[in-house]
This record gives structure tokens, C-alpha cells and sequence, in this order.
């Protein structure tokens, strides 16, 4: 499997946010979401558009969420985890990364 990044989008508050070859896979794994594998692009789109709440059990986790009406299955919305920190490099530079931990349909009541 290749390693790095897949795509970087930016989001509507300015964030740079990637996704990895390895949360990919993750994913799209059959023990988590396959059911996501047709919708690489939508993800990009729920970065890129959606809307975001913190998540309440970790205060540097996000979770953005966008409207699709060609979802299967009589789900409603794409949710996308994306996780804020900084790491520290072995010459001492702080840098802030964004990336998506996971994506996953789900069905809102309207």
C-alpha cells in the first residue's frame, strides 16, 4: 500500500485537511466502511462544504457532515472524523496537522 497522502481540501474555516493512503484503507475496510468506497469524492466535498461540530468526547476531533441524496440505503449524510493536533519534529518545529480519521454514512431525521 502506497503511504502519504491521497488529497488535501480545505475547509470552510481555512483548515487544511488530508486523507492518507492508510486512513483509505482503513476506511474502506470490511470490517469498517466499505460501503464508502464509491464515495472518495463526496468526502472531499464534505470537507470542503459541510458543516462542523467538535466532538464531545475529544476536544481536537471534528466532525463535518454534508447532505447527499444519492446515498444508499436511506442514508441522508456523509459524516467525516477529522483530528486536529500538533506534533513536534525531531528538530524541535511544532506543526499543526489535520487529517480524517474515519467517514461513514448516516441517516439524519429532517
Amino acid at each position: 500500500m502506497p503511504s502519504g497522502k491521497i488529497w488535501t481540501q480545505r475547509d470552510r474555516f481555512g483548515n487544511e485537511i488530508y486523507l492518507t493512503h492508510e486512513r483509505w484503507a482503513h476506511i474502506i475496510d470490511p470490517d469498517n466502511h466499505p460501503e464508502m468506497a464509491p464515495f472518495m469524492d463526496h468526502i472531499a466535498e464534505t470537507i470542503r462544504l459541510g458543516r462542523r461540530r467538535q466532538d464531545v468526547y475529544h476536544p481536537q476531533g471534528y466532525q463535518y457532515y454534508r447532505n447527499f441524496p444519492d446515498l444508499p440505503n436511506g442514508n441522508t449524510h456523509i459524516v467525516v472524523c477529522v483530528r486536529f493536533r500538533w506534533v513536534t519534529q525531531a528538530d524541535g518545529v511544532m506543526n499543526e496537522e489535520k487529517f480524517i480519521t474515519t467517514a461513514y454514512l448516516q441517516c439524519f431525521a429532517t
